[in-house]
């Protein structure tokens, strides 16, 4: 494991895609490749927290030059191995700072990634990366979860996502901070075993205040990629934010 993998090393690497099962279906997939192939038109796409290529990789097979970049050497590897990894360019680094040549007319971040920066000025930081390597009229898009504090009754501080008889998963929410983590607790042959990590959650509104502050509009919301309305019930939302193109 390389010490610079943080929370997605080769263990984690290792069983990605069977974990994320559910993201990984066609017609998720498929949806997300669209929407972003026709926000690239004839340009570039950007992907922060490129992993194992569950969307870069359809989206090159649709023509889109995709260029990634990750902190996770080990996720890369599983994307250098599939059909077709070989040929994305990826950049390691922290996808707040970290810049590449060129210029791109997409910029995405899907599957709740914006909360893997765990403070709001490494959030910030990442809109005003996005929008300096974005050409004039550029998008830049997040798929993220709404926080679900309405699960939370009166002195709760915990929501459980996945249990079962050999393994349980659950979120802790701090709603003074905004920092939450997603726990994961499993018994394999009789032993215990624990992952733990971190994250910041991030109101939609918050998110636009973002992009204004990297000279950046919203231009749309939807509930999904299949452009649903977002609504007050929505739980996740896909945003588009546009550089002007002047």
């Amino acid at each position: 494991m390389h010490e610079t993998d943080g929370h997605f090393g080769e263990e984690v690497a290792a069983t990605y895609d069977d974990s994320s099962a559910d993201m990984f279906q066609p017609t998720v997939v498929e949806a997300a490749a669209d929407v972003l192939a026709e926000l690239a038109g004839a340009g570039r796409a950007l992907e922060l927290g490129i992993g194992t290529g569950r969307v870069a990789l359809p989206l090159a097979g649709r023509g889109v030059p995709v260029h990634g970049i990750d902190l996770s050497r080990a996720m890369v590897d599983r994307l250098r191995a599939k059909p077709g990894g070989d040929a994305i360019g990826v950049t390691i680094g922290d996808f707040a700072t970290t810049r590449v040549d060129g210029a791109f007319s997409v910029a995405y971040l899907v599957f709740n990634t914006i909360m893997n920066l765990t403070t709001q000025d490494a959030q910030v930081d990442c809109f005003r990366n996005v929008a300096e390597q974005l050409e004039p009229g550029g998008t830049f898009v997040v798929e993220v979860l709404v926080p679900e504090l309405r699960r939370l009754p009166p002195g709760q501080n915990v929501v459980p996502f996945q249990v079962g008889p050999t393994g349980w998963a659950y979120d802790i929410y701090d709603v003074a901070t905004q920092k939450t983590s997603s726990n994961y607790v499993r018994v394999v042959d009789g032993r215990g075993e624990y992952r733990s990590i971190p994250f910041r959650y991030v109101w939609p509104a918050e998110l636009d205040l973002m992009a204004r502050l990297a000279g950046m509009r919203l231009r749309d919301r939807w509930d999904g990629w299949t452009r649903e309305p977002f609504t007050s019930e929505s739980r996740q939302h896909v945003s588009v934010w546009e550089k002007p193109a002047d």
